[in-house]
């Protein structure tokens, strides 16, 4: 029963029934509905939710737990994978890449309103990616999944909170328009020492370039790029895909190489 489902998914997930009834724009007393089954999801409401627990729209709607999940890699820690997840490890040298670039951006474009959670997700995401286009290496690389809002890096909830818990960031919850928006303030400044002037000037590059969409301008924005659009919804996309970019998302003058 599909009510059943969103109710273990959002205890698998550590969320409240509040935080899901203000994402979902609804009431508390109306979501607790949806989980005793006295109330159906719009498609709407099922996209949104499928989303927040990373889970590909079909395999929610069929109640299957395909999510996949991170861990920050401890050494002597071994947990076994769960049916039908694939659960994939941080290495300490990508956790505090991860760390610093996020706080770097913070740094640079957090404070712009526009900027909440969504955003960030799509700017560490052209990031990535563009940087790989340009220098065929990776910069953080971070895994992205497909959902429904574009790409999503499913390490950012875990390393994030591990950073709140580490007093480095402050999670804030508010509204933008009158839209739900979750917004992250850094405590420390970045420590660059871990970035080359190389990956500097190309974080700059992409927060100049994209950093004053709002949330749906940079949806809109990551569903026309190559590796969002030619792979399955909730699996991870390909960082070698970027070499098939069209003109209009390839940051990289291919001419200069013939």
């Amino acid at each position: 029963m599909l009510s059943k489902f969103i109710q273990q998914l959002r205890k698998k997930n550590n969320l409240t029934q509040e935080f899901l009834a203000l994402e979902l724009g609804i009431s508390r007393p109306t979501y607790v509905q949806i989980e005793q089954g006295e109330r159906d999801l719009t498609i709407t409401e099922a996209e949104k939710l499928s989303s927040i627990f990373g889970i590909s729209f079909e395999d929610f709607r069929c109640g299957k737990d395909s999510a996949i999940t991170a861990e920050i890699k401890k050494e002597k820690a071994k947990p076994k994978a769960k049916k039908q997840e694939m659960r994939i490890s941080i290495p300490q040298k990508n956790l505090e890449k991860f760390k610093e670039v996020l706080l770097y951006v913070l740094s640079k474009v957090g404070g712009k309103p526009n900027v909440g959670e969504t955003v960030l997700y799509k700017l560490l995401y052209f990031i990535d990616f563009d940087f790989y286009e340009k220098f065929e290496e990776q910069l953080i690389g971070a895994t992205y999944i497909k959902n429904h809002y574009g790409p999503t890096p499913i390490e950012f909830k875990v390393i994030v909170d591990d950073m709140i818990q580490r007093g480095e960031l402050v999670k804030v919850e508010g509204k933008y328009f009158n839209y739900p928006q979750r917004k992250y303030l850094a405590v420390r400044r970045p420590s660059l020492d871990i970035l080359s002037g190389r990956e500097i000037e190309h974080i700059d590059d992409v927060l100049a370039r994209l950093s004053d969409k709002n949330a749906k301008e940079m949806e809109n924005y990551s569903h026309e790029d190559i590796p969002w659009k030619t792979v399955e919804e909730g699996k991870p996309l390909s960082y070698e895909s970027v070499f098939y970019r069209d003109e209009h998302y390839s940051v990289r003058n291919y001419e200069d190489e013939l």
